[in-house]
């Protein structure tokens, strides 16, 4: 029985691994401004997904994992997680029932209010950065959203059914 817990969690967890691998890698001037928000993503879907297991708390600690890799406010990315986790469970219900291209449209709000929360962090803390920092992985994270969700999807299901 804990091995199956524990089966069940392993992929949740490799795809936290692997969010964390891609926002950390380094990438060229022009392109970094549009990187996505992966971990961002990922804690919008599998707290839509399964919001008892992977909600709040574990919103927490990957914000402070990536607060520690990239050096920023320790507690900025974990509040910004926490409240999108938050909002997401909240509405998980509604959420799930939406068709791709009105839940895509449902993330981008939600991708912004992360955003916001970590511009208004940095301007507290007097922390300059160009717009499109801002405004780049909201548009890139939101026109991404099909494809994640539809990976992740196909992931969940077959971790489910055991293949």
């Amino acid at each position: 029985m804990i091995r199956d817990r524990a089966s069940r969690r392993m992929p949740v967890i490799l795809s936290f691994i692997f969010g964390l691998m891609l926002t950390i890698m380094p990438l060229p001037d022009s392109v970094a401004a549009f990187r996505p928000d992966w971990l961002a993503m990922l804690v919008i879907f599998w707290a839509m997904q399964l919001p008892r297991t992977w909600s709040v708390g574990t919103a927490w600690i990957v914000g402070i994992v990536l607060d520690v890799t990239q050096g920023t406010l320790l507690g900025q990315h974990a509040l910004a997680l926490c409240c999108i986790a938050f909002i997401t469970v909240r509405f998980h219900l509604l959420m799930r029932v939406f068709p791709v291209p009105q839940l895509s449209a449902t993330v981008f709000p939600m991708l912004a209010i992360y955003q916001f929360l970590l511009f208004w962090i940095n301007g507290v803390a007097g922390i300059n950065a160009p717009t499109v920092t801002y405004w780049g992985p909201v548009i890139s994270g939101t026109l991404l959203w099909p494809v994640v969700m539809i990976f992740l999807s196909g992931m969940r299901v077959r971790t489910r059914s055991g293949d």
